[in-house]
């Protein structure tokens, strides 16, 4: 596989979600997207329709992995502002920075593209990740479980 991603600068998202802790040894999301479902339709002031995943890792999580660690996993929509956020959902601001942008064709359950990102891309490149959240957007040709399904990966780097 290679993949050779866009560096792109990506400005402030105001986010509206909610999240889960988990760990990739213990990894399921279904709750988090099946409860973020149903209330997404009380977000009123959504910039698109595009779903954003979001993963916030603590610092160092990838230089000392142990798949047991705990991260946070987000399940949003991007909005104009926090002026109507409806009950039981959170707010998050996601940080200005330089992202690497991957453009992904294939099951979301096949990991093999964080594989390569991390193991040979990563490595290989000028850059360096860095500790803000990462994050997919999934668009309008994104299809869970689907091997035609397209989304795009952003992984912070420096």
């Amino acid at each position: 596989m290679i993949l050779e991603p866009k560096i792109e600068m990506i400005a402030e998202k105001k986010l509206v979600g909610n999240h889960i802790k988990l760990s990739f040894a213990a990894y399921d999301v279904t709750p988090l997207w099946r409860g973020f479902g149903p209330k997404r339709k009380e977000i009123k002031n959504a910039t698109s329709t595009d779903l954003i995943s979001i993963s916030i890792y603590p610092p160092r999580y990838f230089t000392d992995f142990n798949p047991t660690n705990i991260f946070e996993k987000w399940a949003t929509v991007e909005v104009l502002n926090f002026d109507s956020v409806p009950d039981g959902m959170e707010t998050f601001v996601l940080p200005s920075g330089l992202y690497a942008v991957f453009s992904y064709r294939g099951l979301n359950t096949d990991h093999s593209i964080f594989e390569y990102i991390y193991k040979s891309w990563l490595p290989s490149s000028p850059y360096r990740l860095d500790d803000r959240p990462h994050f997919e957007v999934l668009g309008a040709k994104y299809k869970n479980n689907d091997p035609t399904s397209e989304e795009d990966i952003y992984i912070p780097v420096i």
